[in-house]
């Protein structure tokens, strides 16, 4: 099959994540896949595994932006070009572009539904969810049952999946080396990797922190993203009085060596479709400590995968951090049986037969 996805752009993120390891496991099942976005920092990733980008007009927020429009026009051209069968979308943008060229050339379209929508009216009276829809955990299945309406026969559950092959690669620095180059100190380290939003639960973190440093003085936190909301998160820490303690560095395009030097990973999302960088975590053997949010409970099942507690709940959060800290052998039972888990359901391979599945039903 010729499979081009579609998305906004390539930058840092889970979306890009999804489309990098989606693209490389299509393409080792023989499929030639194109990306088509407006661009972005993690372009160089795609020449890496030889998937072919393709630049469009996306980086847009609007529906109505003309940008679309120019985009609809080159990409009729496109798919003609390179004889694509079908059309993956990511986002919203880049699905309204889907239907309208799908309309115009009779190409299918396919959406993945990433995580929890806000039910605009706009997306009521023009949904563009494509021939079928796939939703990335079962929380997010459910959502667009019974949020938009979407009927049981075009939803697709394909869970996401991580490159185990790529993750078991050596690290080649030593962990002191890579505190060093972070500018940490000795001490254990509690680690988050997601963008700086307020959907991902930071502030519950940092406040959570505030009592892991009173139990465990030398504990440090490590926070790897980018957002806005930098500046209030660490006008947070300084005003909990931990700032000496908290670690900001930028996105990595390779979680390996950060995921590395981290004693407990953690998650305090207040929604989330699944959470990729927690496969990762767990992959790696860092035990986690997570939200009861969303798609996080089909990875992190309570004192079996890791430790659940509820959303925005900073005391019970610091318990958790401060338990899998402190109970070793807890902590290294929990995170062989996560492992396990990420082996057994969650690698690239299943997620790209799964999904050309959902393509082949389009097909037909």
């Amino acid at each position: 099959m010729n499979i081009l996805i579609l998305a906004n752009h390539f930058n840092a993120g889970g979306i890009s994540s999804y489309i990098l390891n989606l693209g490389q496991g299509l393409a080792a099942r023989a499929h030639k896949v194109y990306v088509a976005s407006g661009g972005g920092g993690w372009l160089p990733r795609l020449k890496r595994y030889n998937l072919e980008h393709i630049y469009l007009p996306l980086r847009t927020k609007s529906i109505m932006s003309p940008k679309l429009f120019f985009a609809c026009v080159a990409l009729c051209r496109i798919l003609k070009e390179k004889k694509i069968d079908i059309i993956h979308s990511q986002t919203r943008i880049s699905s309204v572009l889907a239907l309208w060229v799908s309309r115009r050339t009779s190409i299918p379209f396919v959406y993945t539904a990433h995580g929890f929508l806000n039910p605009r009216w706009t997306r009521r009276i023009f949904p563009c969810w494509g021939k079928l829809v796939i939703a990335i955990s079962q929380p997010v299945r459910e959502h667009l049952l019974r949020n938009f309406g979407l009927s049981e026969e075009r939803i697709r559950l394909v869970h996401n999946g991580i490159d185990i092959k790529r993750n078991q690669k050596p690290v080649t620095s030593n962990q002191n080396e890579i505190k060093k180059r972070y500018g940490l100190k000795d001490g254990p380290l509690v680690g988050i990797i997601a963008r700086l939003s307020e959907v991902k639960g930071h502030k519950y973190l940092l406040i959570a922190m505030k009592k892991v440093i009173a139990e465990i003085p030398q504990a440090q936190l490590l926070i790897v993203g980018e957002g806005s909301l930098k500046k209030d998160l660490q006008g947070l820490a300084e005003q909990l009085e931990i700032i000496q303690s908290i670690y900001f560095i930028p996105a990595v395009s390779d979680t390996v060596e950060p995921l590395s030097i981290m004693d407990v990973f953690v998650m305090p999302s207040l929604e989330e479709g699944l959470g990729l960088s927690i496969m990762e975590a767990m992959f790696a053997g860092v035990p986690v400590a997570a939200t009861a949010a969303g798609g996080i409970t089909t990875l992190v099942k309570d004192n079996q995968t890791g430790i659940l507690v509820k959303p925005a709940d900073a005391h019970n959060l610091a318990l958790a951090i401060i338990e899998l800290l402190k109970n070793k052998e807890k902590a290294r039972r929990l995170s062989s049986t996560a492992r396990d888990l990420i082996v057994r359901e969650f690698s690239l391979e299943k997620m790209a037969e799964e999904t050309e599945k959902v393509y082949r039903e389009c097909l037909k």
